[in-house]
């Protein structure tokens, strides 16, 4: 690991704001990330694992902390216990679009929708990234973690990091701290060979947003490159030369409301189901059976319902800025919260705030914030 001259985090994280930390450390291996962070846990400071600074929303103020940059890298191919598949171990550091590619690259499927989205690999499981009907929980076997409270590193299944939309025990959710404190060294995937072949794509998010009917096939590299297109029209993918592409990506979740509370809703909101509609399974102990089987019960699933559609029919527009701000919503993408040049961390929490307070008042819905928020309150 090398102690480092602290920068700004302003420089360093995709939506330009944040302050100097007392302490920055660069790890650009596994060793040397262990090593920083149980460094760090054991004086007691207040500490920040930095990636790709994509989904972060970080104040003005100097970090009163040390900042841990994992610059690891890596992907090992292995074979899967499951017939068909392909098991990718990547380190924390690399970065996300470039797996994408080499998985595509190899004929490997399950994380193509996911294209062009910015961080690193290690910052994926924790806030269960996703786009167009695909998470990384479809495809996750496990991750190497490093545990604050034990200083332990240890291999964890996919199906114990509460893995949910947008969240994991991991994520440092507004106003509240992680379930686990723990640090992701490298993720597993464990991923179907499909080849470099056309074939049906599954998914009705995903065959709408590429414009393809129930039974069209298209290759993993087609696919690739119409999400690229896809995002870089919403200003999706970073460019230096893009202001809209300033910012942390989509600001806002997606809610997940209540079927009764969607239906509150204009019929004109986009919605998906979160979960499918199951017959719940009926237990009935034998010495208490006496020949009635009462009808199966089903219960609503949850409903996911457009963000960006509120923000805009709550009267904030794409491009729209409060007056002499210099934060505003990108010109392509009604999520997106961006810095048009300069913008303090103050007057894009301002933003934000006023969109919430917006779309609350028109809809009864409070947006929650996707990033994690650093020194820095809505």
């Amino acid at each position: 690991m090398t102690t480092v001259t602290p920068v700004p985090l302003a420089r360093l994280t995709t939506l330009r704001t944040g302050g100097t930390p007392e302490r920055m450390i660069d790890a650009a291996t596994t060793a040397e990330l262990v090593d920083a962070l149980r460094d760090v846990w054991a004086t007691g400071d207040e500490w920040l694992v930095l990636g790709g600074g994509s989904n972060l929303f970080v104040g003005d103020e100097p970090f009163e902390g040390t900042v841990v940059r994992v610059l690891t890298t890596g992907i090992e191919r292995m074979a899967s216990p499951v017939p068909g598949r392909v098991r990718l171990t990547v380190q924390a550091g690399h970065d996300w679009d470039d797996l994408v590619a080499f998985a595509v690259a190899e004929g490997l499927g399950g994380i193509e929708a996911m294209s062009g989205i910015p961080g690193t690999v290690g910052a994926a499981p924790v806030q269960n990234i996703g786009a167009y009907g695909q998470e990384i929980v479809q495809t996750l076997s496990e991750v190497e973690l490093l545990d604050e409270s034990t200083g332990e590193v240890s291999t964890v299944p996919a199906a114990e990091l509460g893995l949910g939309f947008r969240t994991s025990v991991l994520k440092h959710h507004y106003g509240s701290v992680p379930a686990r404190r723990a640090v992701i060294l490298s993720v597993t995937l464990d991923l179907p060979d499909i080849g470099q072949g056309a074939r049906r794509i599954a998914g009705d998010q995903l065959r709408t947003a590429l414009r393809l009917g129930p039974d069209d096939e298209a290759t993993l590299a087609w696919v690739r490159e119409r999400i690229l297109e896809t995002r870089r029209s919403k200003g999706m993918v970073l460019d230096a030369d893009d202001p809209d592409t300033y910012s942390a990506g989509s600001f806002f979740q997606n809610a997940v409301v209540s079927a009764s509370f969607a239906r509150t809703l204009p019929e004109a909101c986009p919605r998906w189901p979160v979960h499918p509609d199951l017959d719940p399974v009926l237990v009935i102990p034998l010495a208490n059976f006496d020949g009635y089987v009462p009808a199966p019960t089903t219960v609503e699933s949850d409903v996911k319902v457009s963000a960006g559609w509120l923000i805009e029919h709550a009267g904030v527009r794409k491009g729209f800025k409060l007056p002499r701000s210099r934060a505003g919503l990108s010109t392509k993408h009604a999520l997106a919260l961006t810095n048009r040049g300069h913008a303090t961390a103050a007057e894009l929490a301002e933003l934000a705030r006023f969109i919430q307070g917006r779309v609350q008042s028109e809809f009864g819905l409070i947006l929650q914030p996707e990033p994690v928020l650093v020194n820095v309150e809505l």
